[in-house]
C-alpha cells in the first residue's frame, strides 16, 4: 500500500496540519497518510534538534521504519520539511517515489535574501529573545498565512497553537540548531531522481516565489501557483493542495500506464 508522509517546517509539528491531513487522507482513495515530527517538535519536543538536514532525514527514516511503513514513500512537505525530502531522495533514492514540494528553497539555487525575505529577519530573532508564546504564534500566523478570517476564527486559531506550544515547546537551542539546518543545506547539483511537483504561493511573505520558480526551470519539473494563498498553503487552502496533488498523481500514474 502506497504510504505519504507529511513533513512540516521550521518550529511547528504535525498537528499544525489541522484537518489538511484528514482531508488529504480522504481523498487519496485508501492510500495510507502519516505526518511525522522532526525532534524537538511536536511529540519530540523534548530531543535535540538536529544540526543538519541530512540527520532529519535519518529520524524520519527511523521513525517510518518503527511504527511499520515500508518504502518506497511519497513525500508532501511544506518549506524546512521539503529540504529533509530533497536531501532524502538524494541520499535514498530507492526509497522515494514522488515528491510534492511546498514553498520550500534551496541553496545554491536560491539566493538568502529570497529564501527568508530580510522583513523577517527581526521577527525570527525576536523568537529568541521574547518568551511570549502568543505574542510568538501571532507574528508566525502573520507571516506564514495570507487568507482572510474573522476575528472569532483568528482567535480560535491561535488559541490552538498557543495549547500546541504550551503542551510540546520547542526550546531556543532547538530553534537555532532548525534555523542552522535550513541555512547550510545545500542541495546536489542534479535534479531529483524521480518525479516533483511544486506547489507555491504568490503572496507568501516568508519565502519569495521566485525561489519555486527557479526550481522548476532548473529541475524541469511541474509547478503550480496559488494566487492568494500565503506561505502555509495547506492551512489557506488545504482543499486546493489536495486538488492539484491529485491530478498530478493521476495524470503520473496515467502515463506510466501508456
Amino acid at each position: 500500500m502506497t504510504t505519504w508522509v507529511l513533513l512540516r517546517g521550521l518550529m511547528r509539528e504535525s498537528r499544525h496540519w489541522g484537518e489538511f491531513t484528514r482531508q488529504f487522507g480522504n481523498a487519496m482513495d485508501g492510500q495510507q497518510v502519516v505526518a511525522l515530527d522532526f525532534p524537538g517538535n511536536g511529540s519530540l519536543h523534548a530531543q535535540a534538534s538536529p544540526a543538519s538536514v541530512a540527520e532529519m532525514v535519518q529520524s524520519c527514516r527511523a521513525q517510518l521504519e518503527q511504527m511499520g511503513y515500508r518504502p518506497p514513500y511519497r513525500v508532501l512537505a511544506l518549506s524546512l520539511g521539503a529540504m529533509v525530502a530533497v536531501t532524502w531522495s538524494a541520499m535514498h533514492p530507492e526509497e522515494i517515489e514522488r515528491m510534492v514540494l511546498i514553498n520550500t528553497s534551496l541553496a545554491p539555487f536560491n539566493p538568502f535574501y529570497q529564501r527568508m525575505r530580510p522583513r523577517n529577519y527581526a521577527a525570527l530573532s525576536f523568537f529568541l529573545i521574547d518568551g511570549s508564546v502568543a505574542r510568538r504564534e501571532r507574528t508566525i500566523l502573520r507571516i506564514t498565512s495570507a487568507r482572510q478570517r474573522t476575528p472569532l476564527q483568528r482567535a480560535a486559531l491561535l488559541e490552538q497553537w498557543v495549547i500546541y506550544a504550551r503542551e510540546c515547546p520547542v526550546s531556543r537551542a532547538n530553534i537555532l540548531r532548525q534555523l542552522r539546518a535550513a541555512i547550510t543545506c545545500r542541495a546536489a547539483p542534479t535534479a531529483p531522481a524521480v518525479p516533483v511537483l511544486l506547489l507555491a504561493a504568490q503572496q507568501d511573505r516568508l519565502v519569495n516565489v521566485k525561489c519555486s520558480l527557479a526550481l522548476a526551470q532548473r529541475w524541469n519539473c511541474d509547478i503550480r501557483l496559488h494566487p492568494t494563498a500565503g506561505h502555509d498553503i495547506p492551512l489557506d487552502d488545504g482543499e486546493w493542495v489536495t486538488h492539484q496533488v491529485k491530478q498530478w498523481v493521476s495524470a503520473r500514474d496515467a502515463g506510466s500506464r501508456n
